[in-house]
């Protein structure tokens, strides 16, 4: 069982309780002392007002013991009786959370009673007033971030990863590459930007065939059939050196080289097989796929989310980072457009009315249930005790008042009575 927390300001209230009970108990107490005088000075013969003080008084007693017995019995059984319909509290109280549940779902999580309220507020309108204020924009935009931040912090980066690695892995494998590479390398031999390409790499041969003319002798020497004499093989390396190194300069200084020429045609055959050949894209793929089994990429292509989350992270934290002033401008422009734009308003109002109608409409059994399983947990001597202690006090009043009206009302009906009796 499950009970309320039985706090000090509910022992203050019950104290208040115990004293409106004795205020309540004393009154009846006292016209009590006041019939028995009253009827003993009627017996005396003391006059008719003593009837008529008589009557008031036994009346304000039953309302009083009525009333008694009706706020009693909200709480426990009158004198400890078997009564039946008493300790209504204690021995319904799952009921009364039943009925509580089906009324909060009938009147409050009703799908028109939610469309009525929400269109009746006008959220567009307010929602674009209130981003408008570059403060107010300043505070979501903060709060996002901190959002972003926790749960950045919380999302295990192995996990992160691997559902990265593997969602980037498995796009890349069903997307086929061959035929952009070819369409983009047809562009870029059409364009002629590989020119420059081409011009890199001669210059850089040329320097590198500058700067290690020996070693290419040497490889060239050392290549040669073992029964040539030496410095026919020596004759041979420079001679090699000379023209490699010739071809080199000629096509790094001349652009209409007909090597040149030669890169070009076999760019523009290649990207046409890599476009229409069968054999040139199936190649490919398997290069492709290949390469992405390959560690090494699957290591490049999980750490991009460490990364990633740490750019995120740094612009988050920084108030001054583009995110963060992207996202606030963004907001308040949003603001700006809700608080003028009536189309938009009716739209923003539309998707909140339909998803609240949504939730109270779906999820409105385990709303309710909320309410009735949370009350069938609690015990039911604390929660008849906590109850009582909130609203007892005014349960003696209706005591009070018992005793008062049913004194009026006697004494009206016996003065009537006696009226009309001559």
């Amino acid at each position: 069982m499950v009970s309320f927390s039985y706090t000090a300001a509910d022992a203050e209230k019950s104290r208040g309780v115990r004293r409106m009970k004795a205020l309540a108990t004393a009154l009846l107490l006292a016209v009590a002392v006041i019939y028995a005088l009253a009827t003993w000075a009627r017996n005396a013969g003391w006059g008719p007002w003593t009837g008529y003080v008589a009557a008031a008084a036994e009346a304000g007693m039953v309302g009083a013991l009525a009333d008694w017995f009706a706020v009693t019995a909200l709480f426990r059984r009158p004198l400890g009786l078997p009564i039946p319909h008493t300790a209504i509290i204690p021995t319904k109280k799952d009921q009364l959370g039943a009925s509580l549940g089906q009324f909060v779902g009938e009147n409050f999580l009703s799908a028109d009673v939610v469309r009525g309220r929400l269109a009746a507020l006008g959220i567009g309108g307010r929602l674009g007033a209130w981003l408008a204020d570059p403060a107010h924009a300043d505070r979501v935009t903060a709060e996002a971030a901190t959002a972003l931040r926790g749960a950045l912090t919380v999302l295990r980066d192995s996990d992160v990863q691997a559902v990265v690695g593997e969602a980037i892995t498995r796009r890349a494998e069903a997307a086929e590459i061959a035929p952009g590479l070819g369409k983009t390398l047809e562009k870029i031999v059409a364009d002629g930007a590989h020119h420059r390409a081409v011009d890199l790499i001669c210059s850089r041969a040329h320097d590198w065939l500058v700067t290690h003319g020996d070693s290419v002798m040497v490889a060239v020497q050392g290549g040669a059939p073992g029964w040539t004499p030496r410095f026919v093989d020596k004759r041979i390396g420079e001679r090699v050196y000379k023209e490699l190194l010739r071809f080199v300069t000629e096509m790094r200084d001349m652009p209409g080289h007909p090597a040149r020429g030669a890169i070009d045609r076999f760019l523009t055959d290649f990207a046409s097989d890599l476009q229409a050949d069968t054999d040139t894209r199936a190649r490919i793929e398997r290069l492709k796929s290949d390469l992405l089994a390959r560690p090494e990429i699957q290591d490049i292509i999980a750490s991009a989310w460490a990364s990633v989350r740490s750019l995120i992270i740094a612009a988050a934290e920084d108030d001054r980072s583009q995110l963060r002033l992207r996202a606030r401008a963004s907001l308040i422009s949003l603001g700006n457009r809700l608080s003028t734009d009536a189309r938009l308003q009716s739209k923003v109002e539309g998707w909140a009315e339909d998803a609240a109608a949504y939730v109270v409409t779906t999820y409105r059994p385990e709303i309710t249930s909320l309410i009735t399983d949370t009350v069938a947990g609690w015990d039911a001597t604390q929660t008849s005790k906590k109850i009582e202690a909130n609203i007892g006090r005014d349960l003696q009043f209706i005591r009070i008042n018992g005793t008062v009206v049913g004194a009026l009302a006697g004494l009206l009906i016996y003065t009537v009575s006696h009226a009309a009796g001559g």
